[in-house]
């Protein structure tokens, strides 16, 4: 298995560790409850943009520019509700 398969897939998985952390710091019935999960939460965070600039800077993970018409044009959508 190539290194950015394996990134790839680690990548996934922080990111679903961070879903899953987020949504047990909202759900959380106790202060000591919500700061573990929002501290695991943090962690995980930290560990995905890790990921994420190692990525970045091997060029496996591009991204794209957004259209500065399209930018306006979601901008407009919103102001007006």
């Amino acid at each position: 298995m190539e290194d950015k398969d394996i990134m790839e897939k680690e990548l996934l998985i922080i990111k679903g560790v961070c879903d899953l952390y987020l949504h047990g710091s909202i759900e959380s019935t106790t202060a000591e409850v919500h700061t573990a999960f929002k501290n695991a939460l943090n962690t995980s965070l930290d560990i995905q943009n890790k990921l994420y600039n190692l990525m970045s800077e091997k060029g496996w993970y591009k991204t794209e520019n957004a259209e500065q018409q399209k930018i306006d044009q979601v901008k407009q959508k919103f102001a007006n509700k």
